[in-house]
């Protein structure tokens, strides 16, 4: 199986390169597809540099929200399944050879997140969200779906500006896909190193989870406080839940309904 990695990007000339040198000598057949949304600094000349290494990375520029540009890195892939990673990631050596193991019999997998050694902050686990038994709170990164699964699925949904990669999932589940996961298919992420930075990401998260809630109803419901909290136990992990409840208010007063773009 031919395996199309995609990745948006903007302003990420500090760490694409670190990406792409990750991604040079995985397991073939491969293609990296680089969205970028007009980025201002170098990342796009970085990009073109390593595409001269190795010419199954491209480079395509969309400007839009981070669904509206996987979803055009989704249109213009050409491999049997698609897999996401961040723009500010490290793969694995065996990245790739892992997905392909796992995804010749199964829907959608999902890999191990692993933050970098040198990160201050380490991995703080996200509050799980369930929909029909399944969790559906894996993040966006280190995702593999079989293409034609996205093809029905139309994609990621554009309306959204946070937590688009959990509604998919909620799409995915009803449709009737099941979601594996593979802990060897292990992908390195650079935690929010600055306050500012974790603050804002946990705001995005709370603002997210109440775009799920207008869209698909109120799945919240079928989760108790003590679910919510019972891995939120950390000090971060509670300014987190705190600045992510601001998220979700926010969102609650701005914006009304569902609306879906056309």
């Amino acid at each position: 199986m031919k395996i199309s990695v995609v990745l948006t990007t903007k302003n990420e000339e500090k760490n694409i390169g670190e990406l792409l040198e990750s991604l040079l000598h995985q397991e073939e057949p491969y293609e990296v597809i680089v969205v970028d949304s007009d980025s201002t600094d170098r990342t796009q000349e970085i990009v073109k540099e390593y595409s001269k290494k190795k010419p199954n990375i491209k480079l395509l520029i969309y400007p839009g929200n981070r669904a509206e540009s996987m979803n055009y890195g989704i249109k213009n892939a050409t491999g049997d399944a698609v897999a996401f990673i961040g723009g500010d990631d490290i793969a694995d050596k065996n990245w790739i050879k892992e997905i392909r193991k796992t995804i010749k019999n199964a829907d959608i997998i999902v890999g191990k997140l692993e933050p970098l050694k040198k990160q201050k902050i380490k991995n703080i686990e996200n509050v799980k969200l369930y929909h029909k038994g399944t969790n559906i709170s894996y993040p966006g990164t280190n995702t593999t779906y079989k293409k034609e699964i996205l093809d029905k699925l139309n994609g990621f949904d554009p309306w959204f500006s946070s937590a688009e990669d959990l509604e998919i999932n909620i799409r995915a589940i009803d449709l009737g896909y099941k979601i594996t996961e593979n802990k060897k298919a292990i992908v390195y992420y650079r935690a929010k190193n600055n306050l500012f930075a974790f603050l804002k990401q946990a705001f995005w998260y709370g603002y997210g989870r109440k775009l799920i809630d207008l869209k698909h109803g109120n799945i919240w419901k079928k989760h108790s406080t003590k679910d919510i909290i019972k891995n939120q136990t950390t000090f971060l992990g509670i300014i987190r839940l705190i600045i992510g409840l601001i998220g979700y208010i926010y969102c609650t007063i701005t914006v009304k309904e569902y609306k879906p773009k056309t």
